[in-house]
Order: structure tokens, then C-alpha cells, then sequence
């Protein structure tokens, strides 16, 4: 099992108690899909192990309490802490419709209503405020924002992403 073959759940990002429970603030919208798991990847300092795990239960909606086996003591749990966890892809639920997770449309192509083939998604990119699709065209990125209302329609059988983007706005990217 590699990263290349997971998803990111979450960061470990402290202690509970003193017999090596820890809290992992998970990086979800359903938490509760990953109350009772039996195992869970982490990346220890470029090693990516899995940690099988005793018990778990929600804490304040976006944190997992878990007693993880062979973590028994807070010197064991400290070393996790800031450790990213991982789950493989095959956990997560199949979406309907036009929904999508991130990783599945890579190489999708985006079709534009007004301006034709836009390019191919290389990326998402995550960190803004607006999530946005990184798609080259031709050696040139042009950046779409992920909105609800740009997106017309995802063709997951065909790999491709209509969108209808505001008049003008990938001429910004090819203007000399």
C-alpha cells in the first residue's frame, strides 16, 4: 500500500489521555463514516505503517478519539502527533450524480460552454478559499474555480467536466 493508493483522512493533532489515546482531526464532511475502522495508514516520518486500531469513538464532531494497539503510554503516543493519517481509497463511498472526490478527475477533460475544449485536469488545487481546477492546456495552466454554478455537468463515464464559465475568463490565461 502506497499514498498513491489513499486518501487523506486527517492530522494527529493531540494527546487524549495518558494510556496513548490520541485525537485526530479528521478531514471530512461525515465524520461518523469513519467511526469504526480496524486500521488506519500513517505517515511516520516517510514511512507509511499501518496503525490497527482498539477502539474509536467521535469527539466534538470533527475529531476521532482512538486507542490505537501497541500505543500504550503517552511517550508512545507523542511520537504520533502531527502525523498525517491515511485510508485506502477503496473506503471511500461511491458518489452519485455530479459529485466527485478530487483524485477521480485527474485527467478528466473540461469542455466549456462558450469557449470549447478547455484542457485536461492535471490537479486541484485546494488551498485557496475556492478550490480550483488546475488544467493545462497546451503546456498553459489555467485555474477554474470549483463553483456549483461554473459546473454544468460531470460525465464520469466519459471523463469530462462541462462548465460554463464567466465570458472572458480563460481568454486571461492565453492573452500574450
Amino acid at each position: 500500500m502506497t499514498k498513491d493508493d489513499c486518501f487523506f483522512l486527517g492530522k494527529i493533532v493531540k494527546k487524549y489521555s495518558f494510556k496513548g489515546e490520541l485525537l485526530i482531526k479528521l478531514d471530512t464532511d461525515e465524520p461518523n463514516l469513519y467511526e469504526n475502522l480496524d486500521a488506519i495508514f500513517i505517515d511516520l516520518r516517510g514511512n507509511f505503517i499501518p496503525f490497527f486500531v482498539e477502539s474509536s469513538q467521535l469527539h466534538k464532531s470533527e475529531l476521532l478519539r482512538v486507542k490505537f494497539e501497541d500505543v500504550d503510554t503517552e511517550a508512545d503516543a507523542e511520537a504520533l502527533i502531527k502525523c498525517e493519517c491515511y485510508l485506502p481509497l477503496t473506503f471511500l463511498p461511491e458518489l452519485e450524480g455530479d459529485k466527485f472526490y478530487f483524485h477521480e478527475i485527474i485527467g478528466f477533460k473540461v469542455e466549456d460552454k462558450n469557449f470549447g475544449e478547455v484542457g485536461i485536469i492535471k490537479g486541484v488545487n485546494d488551498t485557496t478559499s475556492q478550490s480550483l481546477f488546475e488544467i493545462d492546456r497546451e503546456g498553459i495552466e489555467i485555474l477554474i474555480p470549483m463553483n456549483d454554478e461554473f459546473i454544468s455537468k460531470v460525465d464520469k463515464e466519459n471523463k469530462t467536466i462541462y462548465v460554463d464559465t464567466p465570458e472572458g475568463l480563460i481568454d486571461l490565461y492565453l492573452e500574450e
